[in-house]
């Protein structure tokens, strides 16, 4: 009997528009560990995904003026750096601090590696669509991993927001 033929590849063609995403890990004089850049980096990228874009995340130091460059360099590729600040009058955050952490974005055009937008998203311990519910906290949590979580879920929101902001959809989320 002969065999059937195959059913034509379908090509994976190249995203019209891409994402990078990285982390500006020594601009400020705070000092965070690194899986908190890298908790914020990967919930950013992930958001993205959430898109029609191609999204690639850096987890090396990306400073500003790198990313001005890369942006400036490229004809499709905008990118995404990301910061951790504090508000705090001490130059190294203490772990009760990291209660306070903000992550910072700004998102630099294709071409021209001019500002496209740029923003600002908090911690936020449960979410409810638009809202905080659960009693709000004090003292926060001591445990890494619990401050990773809220990082990365802080870097999801930055990603909605850029998207947002772009006009670009995003994928409804199922999480």
């Amino acid at each position: 009997t002969p065999e059937p033929t195959p059913p034509p590849k379908q090509e994976q063609k190249e995203p019209e528009l891409m994402f990078l995403v990285g982390a500006d890990r020594n601009r400020t004089y705070e000092f965070y560990p690194e899986t908190f850049y890298d908790a914020v980096v990967q919930g950013c990228a992930d958001a993205l995904r959430n898109s029609s874009a191609g999204v690639d995340a850096s987890n090396r130091d990306f400073p500003r003026g790198e990313a001005i460059k890369t942006a400036k360099n490229s004809a499709k590729t905008y990118v995404v750096v990301l910061e951790l600040k504090t508000q705090t009058m001490t130059g190294s955050p203490t772990s009760t601090d990291y209660d306070q952490i903000e992550v910072e974005y700004v998102v630099f055009r294709p071409g021209t590696g001019k500002v496209a937008t740029s923003g600002r998203t908090y911690q936020q311990m449960n979410r409810a669509g638009p809202l905080i519910v659960g009693p709000p906290t004090t003292r926060g949590s001591t445990s890494g991993l619990y401050r990773e979580a809220l990082l990365k879920r802080a870097g999801e929101d930055a990603g909605e927001r850029i998207l947002k902001s772009m006009n670009l959809g995003a994928l409804p989320r199922t999480h």
